[in-house]
């Protein structure tokens, strides 16, 4: 059984719905044709960077699940005009190009001009998708948005998209902050937009300048850790005396000013007030660092059950 087979039948077996329009195009575009980089961990149900910036930049393509579970919820159908705001490594827009067939049109936006020229290399035997560099989008030419497909986080709806929206139209967005977003169908009826919630998600920022790793502020570390504390609580991952640990280490961190440096800047970055803190609380939190790594690569990535090497169990963006 190839990779690819094995992906959608464990993805099938964990509940994902894969309509045989996407499995068909999914045979036809190969994802190492999208990346320079390892793809193994995609046929894990994992993402796969396909761009490094020299300053520490990154971006992926998404992990199978979600590519599935967007392309069904657009909604395709022959012939349609799609825009995907994001570029995504062009694999999505291929797939998307193949379901469309030859008489759609992909237009592809993206703010960030290493990434279009990156993903017109990739796309150029795909000649009905156009990729367009574009910091505002609402400032050129587009084609009618009646189906949208916006591939990273936005912190609310733009208003190009809002009154470019066609009736009857929709579009598909992660909203929210960095942290946590909902992805949701927005849809124009009578003029006014209705919103479908399709669950929580967690996607990297649209440019990839956004993507450049910054310690985050107390306060921001607070909240990300809220965030791990329900994710291993549903899971039953953590015993109840270290999730007060976590909540008392949460109200500590909510006691530091914000506008410390960052620890970079310090001569002894471990002296920082947030990383002693952090560290003080003893061998237990350094222990339960790696199941954090892994659940929040999972929340990101995964529904992919197995025995695979830990190599595709975390995201290194999320290492400390």
């Amino acid at each position: 059984m190839s990779d690819l087979a094995k992906l959608l039948k464990s993805l099938r077996n964990s509940g994902v719905e894969i309509p045989e329009f996407i499995e068909k195009a999914m045979w036809k575009v190969d994802i190492e044709d999208f990346t320079e980089n390892d793809c193994s961990g995609f046929y894990y149900d994992r993402p796969v960077v396909f761009l490094e910036t020299s300053n520490g930049g990154i971006k992926n393509i998404s992990a199978p699940h979600m590519i599935v579970t967007l392309l069904h919820n657009l909604e395709l159908k022959e012939g349609q005009n799609v825009v995907v705001y994001g570029a995504k490594g062009g694999y999505i827009s291929a797939l998307i190009a193949h379901i469309i067939g030859e008489h759609g049109k992909v237009t592809v936006i993206d703010p960030s001009s290493e990434v279009i020229s990156f993903v017109s290399s990739n796309l150029r035997g795909f000649p009905t998708v156009n990729c367009k560099i574009s910091i505002n989008p609402g400032e050129q030419e587009l084609p009618n948005l009646n189906r949208v497909l916006v591939t990273g986080q936005i912190d609310k709806i733009p208003k190009w998209l809002e009154m470019g929206l066609e009736e009857g139209g929709f579009a598909i967005a992660p909203i929210g902050d960095r942290i946590s977003q909902r992805l949701l169908k927005i849809e124009k009826q009578d003029s006014e937009l209705f919103e479908t919630d399709l669950g929580s998600v967690v996607f990297g920022p649209i440019d990839i300048s956004d993507t450049i790793i910054q310690t985050p502020t107390p306060s921001e570390m607070a909240e990300l850790i809220e965030q791990i504390i329900e994710l291993i609580s549903d899971a039953g991952l953590v015993k109840e005396n270290d999730k007060q640990i976590l909540y008392d280490l949460v109200a500590d961190l909510r006691l530091l000013p914000d506008d410390l440096p960052p620890p970079e800047e310090l001569d002894n970055p471990t002296e920082h007030p947030m990383l002693k803190l952090m560290m003080e609380k003893g061998e237990w939190f350094v222990n339960l660092w790696p199941l954090i790594q892994g659940l929040m690569g999972t929340r990101i990535a995964s529904y992919y059950s197995s025995d695979a090497d830990d190599e595709y169990s975390g995201h290194p963006e999320f290492t400390p």
